[in-house]
């Protein structure tokens, strides 16, 4: 983990502050300087073959075409100036049906399983509908991914499946519409007992 979330100074609308458990997590826009260490830590999740099909080694511009050049926003989760998570968002589909958004998430070992993911994936949630999508769909979830339960409080269905989509092991697809969120911009920021916090091991 690098220290890449202190320096940067962004709009107040644009951060969200929470407290998972007795964790303090901001989660905001990330900038061009959080770009080679969302890299690296994506990298190594990746390497590690957590959530996500990518095989390893992934290269710079793999990452850039994967996470940044198509995204509408990425943010990052951050606790004591480390890196401890992001997201992305990006339309699911191109033309008509850019009106559904995509979304990608990953927290780092020590931070999973306390609630960050969930706070990212509400964080993202909100996000979108600000942007102006009206449903968000997850492609490729792997079948044993622990976040999938989350996924189903927050009110995703699942809606496919993708039989032995990577070595052997499903892939589930959930969608969910986003008519009943308030966007980013409305929300007044409120701390989250641990109590409440989800297995989010790797969500993708």
């Amino acid at each position: 983990m690098g220290r890449t979330c202190t320096a940067v100074q962004s709009d107040a609308s644009e951060v969200d502050t929470t407290t998972v458990g007795a964790v303090p997590v901001e989660i905001r826009p990330a900038a061009a300087d959080d770009h080679h260490e969302l890299y690296s830590t994506f990298s190594r999740i990746v390497g590690a073959r957590e959530g996500f099909p990518q095989r390893p080694p992934l290269t710079r511009e793999d990452f850039d075409e994967y996470w940044i050049r198509p995204a509408a926003a990425v943010s990052v989760a951050c606790s004591g100036g480390f890196l401890v998570g992001a997201s992305y968002i990006k339309p699911n589909y191109v033309g008509r049906a850019a009106h559904i958004a995509n979304a990608g998430y990953f927290v780092v070992a020590p931070y999973r399983g306390i609630g960050v993911g969930r706070s990212l994936v509400e964080h993202s949630l909100r996000e979108a509908r600000r942007l102006g999508f009206d449903a968000m769909m997850f492609n490729f979830v792997f079948e044993s991914n622990p976040a999938r339960a989350m996924y189903r409080r927050l009110g995703f269905d699942e809606v496919g499946r993708v039989p032995s989509a990577v070595e052997g092991e499903d892939a589930v697809i959930y969608w969910r519409s986003l008519d009943d969120i308030v966007p980013q911009d409305d929300i007044v920021p409120q701390d989250r007992d641990a109590r409440d916090a989800d297995l989010d091991d790797v969500p993708g």
